[in-house]
């Protein structure tokens, strides 16, 4: 199928166009109408992106399905996807369907709310299948604006700062991203990322202000770039615009933000920093591990003394994703094959527990998690669901939380022991702060009156957490699902990599 990546990419916002366009009005039968084309559309991308999926050939580690135009003022339109994007693109397109499907219930400015989802779903492809530069940042970028309208506009009574905290947080990060990418256009004369992956930065020892930086040019450009993919993972310590966005964004929000959104970060460290930036990726290496599990350990105290449901899985997500920043700089292939699945994997069970959250949320109007108690005595069905997934954010052997995690773990003690001693403790610290929320809000005595009276999930309900719980367990009991897609990719990386750095290293030490 020819230019199936654009097709994917850009139908969402062709379905935007039409509701914009052609539907009016916003009583009930116009909201109904937003709903069914949004969801229509999305299942249809979803569809079709299969057929990037099948004809992936996981044995040709270049970049494939390439679709190249000229563009403005010289600039190329190019995109193309490899095994480190494929499955980012199948994780947005599938989980989409889900996020229109569990906001089935808003009644407020519907049709802008179904716009606002087809948009970003646009960027966060765009994000994934970008093979230029300038393309890459575009799309990167302008994904904050439809989040920031999301949380800004349905979100909680503390929305407009946490929509501004998380806009100005990652606009600013990004900043230095753009002048790295115009120092980069000038020393390679080209803005084709595939072309950029084979062209040697130098890395000789420069003068800045007095000081010698080592890594030269590599290490400036790798430090503005972590910038921006730092703050977007989020890694510590900027990542506290995090749980204030999650706690306002309305729970589909919610859900994109974790399952997709944060996975930009470890992206663009993949695509970026490790094959253009071997150098300074070497030296600053034990920085972002030492980064890395500091966010597990302390994301992890701070989760346990929460008494907000959305805050508490908020910072889970940092804890988790520092595994993934670590697993990244270690290198080898089991630091990286165990990075991208967490990432795949997170997203599913992430994005499953923020829909727990809003399935309460939705019949009693609090995440205080002092509010509930005794769940499962009314709700047997969102308790079974619920455990299933705090035992998946656990990482309970069986589900995909238990592959990502152990091949991280096994990464990073090939490359640095006591980071994995330190790493390794968030296994514990996880396992505390995720069964005492279950505990608290879904076993034990019910106690409360106004929870005596709550209903157990809807089918509709059901039938969204459905593909999540299978994709769980497939993941965990058959992980070469992934790993067979994106191994050989992993391991040019890995490759290129090394081979990388005694050519250049040598020039670093004159």
């Amino acid at each position: 199928m020819d230019n199936v990546l654009t097709f994917v990419t850009f139908l969402p916002t062709v379905a935007a166009l039409v509701l914009a366009l052609f539907l009016r009005g916003d009583d009930k039968v116009a909201q109904l109408n937003a709903k069914r084309l949004a969801l229509f559309a999305t299942v249809i991308t979803f569809v079709i992106s299969l057929f990037i999926l099948f004809g992936f050939d996981p044995e040709d580690t270049g970049f494939q399905m390439v679709e190249e135009a000229d563009w403005i003022m010289g600039l190329k339109y190019k995109m193309g996807v490899d095994g480190i994007s494929v499955l980012f693109v199948m994780l947005t397109t599938a989980l989409m369907p889900l996020v229109i499907w569990s906001a089935w219930d808003v009644n407020t400015r519907v049709k802008e709310y179904m716009i606002a989802f087809l948009l970003l779903e646009t960027l966060m492809l765009g994000v994934f299948t970008a093979l230029d530069l300038v393309l890459f940042y575009l799309f990167f970028e302008a994904g904050l604006i439809p989040m920031f309208l999301i949380i800004g506009i349905w979100g909680g009574k503390n929305r407009i700062y946490a929509a501004f905290k998380f806009f100005l947080y990652t606009f600013l990060g990004s900043v230095l991203m753009l002048v790295a990418m115009i120092a980069m256009y000038v020393d390679a004369g080209t803005t084709d990322i595939a072309q950029l992956l084979t062209h040697e930065f130098s890395s000789e020892t420069i003068q800045v202000l007095g000081f010698n930086i080592i890594g030269g040019f590599q290490t400036l450009a790798f430090l503005a770039f972590f910038a921006s993919f730092a703050v977007k993972m989020p890694m510590w310590p900027v990542h506290t615009w995090l749980p204030d966005a999650h706690v306002q964004a309305p729970t589909a929000g919610s859900v994109v933000l974790a399952a997709i959104l944060l996975k930009m970060g470890g992206y663009g460290f993949l695509r970026f920093s490790l094959p253009m930036f071997p150098v300074a990726s070497d030296h600053l290496a034990n920085f972002v591990l030492w980064l890395s599990v500091i966010a597990i350990v302390y994301a992890s105290l701070v989760a346990l003394v929460q008494e907000d449901m959305k805050k508490l899985i908020a910072y889970s997500s940092v804890a988790h994703m520092g595994y993934v920043t670590a697993g990244i700089f270690t290198f080898n292939q089991q630091g990286l094959d165990g990075a991208i699945f967490q990432m795949i994997s997170h997203g599913f069970v992430s994005g499953a527990l923020f829909l727990c959250v809003g399935v309460i949320y939705d019949r009693m109007h609090t995440r205080d998690i002092a509010a509930f108690g005794g769940l499962q005595n009314r709700m047997p069905a969102y308790a079974l669901v619920f455990m299933f997934f705090t035992m998946a954010n656990v990482g309970l052997p069986g589900t995909s939380g238990f592959i990502g995690e152990f091949l991280t773990l096994l990464g990073i003690f090939q490359a640095n022991t006591w980071v994995a001693l330190v790493a390794a403790s968030g296994v514990i610290f996880s396992a505390s702060y995720a069964l005492w929320l279950y505990r608290r809000v879904v076993l034990g005595d019910l106690i409360k009156e106004s929870l005596k009276t709550i209903k157990d999930m809807t089918p509709r309900e059901k039938w969204i957490f459905a593909p999540l719980v299978v994709m769980t367990l497939l993941l965990g009991v058959y992980p070469s699902l992934v790993l067979d897609l994106i191994g050989p990719s992993v391991t040019a990386l890995v490759e290129n990599y090394h081979a990388a750095l005694p050519m250049v290293a040598d020039v670093a030490t004159h």
